[in-house]
């Protein structure tokens, strides 16, 4: 099982900077630094006894980015107000509304009383304050502009709420649409086709075939409730499991990227992540091979993932990012020129964030199409769907008329 050390490092430009790494052994992790472009100094194992343990609370809420959101603008208000850290974290334990964020913030003013660096202190509480958390704290420390860095992830953390909602809102409808439909549909087969199958076997004579259809498919349904709720069930427990697994994740991610009308809006948010979380990374002074290998880890995507740490490797052995990222086809060539226009005049922080702000935009605008396009395809989904098992109802006594009228 990995354990945690805790290492001292210095940079290319030569600051002690200090942090906690997951692995194996201290040889991994030493390797590991080198390959993110320090020197390590000491490697130890982290204590795994008292306020240095993770926090670890079952059955609590968890945190959410816009609390974290909060959590950094807060922080970095006070701050810049003069409030020293320790009296900043302990009211922000005190005021959050959320308990599991509380107690780690908590932990967090413990460790730092004790001697901690705030960026270590974020990092022993992995469950809440993320590797881009903490790694953009740690360059804000270094660099001595840590409110600075803070508004930074403040800002960059509501955006990405902000298109998480926007998404999320305009999927709302779709889904309990669908949901109702379902339901509609279901207890029509379990309770009114069997009342009309009774009648229509007192009556006798031959069933149209639609009707025969709809009645096979009741009793299927009457007769296996239970046995299709529970495969449902298993279906999804199943396919959950399967996409947490680095080759399902892989599979799934590309199929989403793959999907008519829905892979486009996946692949808009995805360019979207990633450029916003390399520009403010690279703007908070993190090292490029650790902000790729962050952004790598929070893009959201196993595709777009892979094809940054491709970039990378190029990277580490001398090329631009923009060389390797022509390699890939989930980066439209628009992203390419811009990062390599942003790499030949130094700016690529801020051209990676006129690309985030195009794709929000290009997000919001397609998310608007499909919400339009996407209600009136719902509303004669469901007039088709419930109409239709009523024509195929009340077929059968269209005939029964004409017989008696003859």
């Amino acid at each position: 099982m990995p354990s945690t050390y805790v290492y001292k490092v210095r940079d290319k430009g030569g600051r002690l900077l200090e942090g906690s790494l997951e692995a194996d052994d201290t040889n991994l992790v030493a390797n590991k630094l080198r390959e993110m472009g320090y020197f390590p100094i000491t490697i130890e194992a982290k204590a795994t006894s008292g306020l240095q343990k993770e926090l670890h609370i079952p059955g609590m809420q968890r945190v959410k980015q816009r609390d974290l959101a909060v959590f950094a603008r807060q922080f970095a208000t006070m701050i810049n107000a003069g409030l020293t850290m320790l009296r900043a974290l302990n009211i922000l334990a005190d005021q959050s509304t959320n308990p599991v964020l509380a107690k780690a913030v908590d932990a967090v003013r413990t460790d730092v009383e004790e001697g901690t660096s705030l960026s270590q202190s974020l990092g022993r509480q992995p469950k809440v304050f993320n590797r881009l958390f903490v790694s953009m704290v740690r360059a804000g420390e270094a660099a001595g502009v840590l409110d600075s860095v803070l508004l930074q992830l403040a800002a960059t953390l509501e955006a990405q709420t902000k298109l998480r909602s926007r998404i999320r809102s305009a999927m709302a409808y779709p889904v309990a649409v669908l949901c109702l439909v379902s339901a509609i549909a279901t207890a029509m087969l379990i309770f009114i086709v069997p009342m009309f199958k009774s009648m229509y076997k007192q009556v006798g004579g031959t069933l149209p075939v639609p009707t025969q259809i709809l009645i096979k498919i009741s009793g299927i349904f009457t007769s296996y409730f239970p046995l299709l709720v529970i495969a449902v069930v298993v279906l999804v427990v199943a396919w959950r499991r399967a996409i947490k697994t680095p080759s399902g994740r892989m599979a799934w991610d590309r199929l989403k990227l793959r999907l008519p009308i829905c892979g486009r809006l996946v692949r808009r948010t995805a360019l979207s992540r990633f450029s916003r979380t390399l520009s403010v990374l690279l703007r908070s002074g993190v090292p490029i091979l650790e902000s790729l290998e962050i952004t790598a880890d929070t893009v959201g995507n196993a595709v777009l993932a892979a094809a940054v740490r491709d970039v990378q490797s190029g990277v580490k052995t001398g090329e631009t990012m923009a060389r390797p990222l022509a390699n890939h086809s989930i980066f439209p060539p628009m992203v390419v020129q811009m990062m390599s226009v942003g790499e030949e005049t130094g700016a690529l922080d801020s051209m990676l964030e006129k690309i985030a702000d195009f794709y929000d935009q290009e997000v919001e605008s397609l998310v608007d199409g499909l919400t339009s396009l996407i209600e009136p395809l719902l509303i004669v989904f469901m007039g088709a769907m419930v109409g239709g098992m009523v024509i195929c109802l009340y077929l059968p006594m269209f005939d029964i008329i004409n017989a008696i009228k003859q």
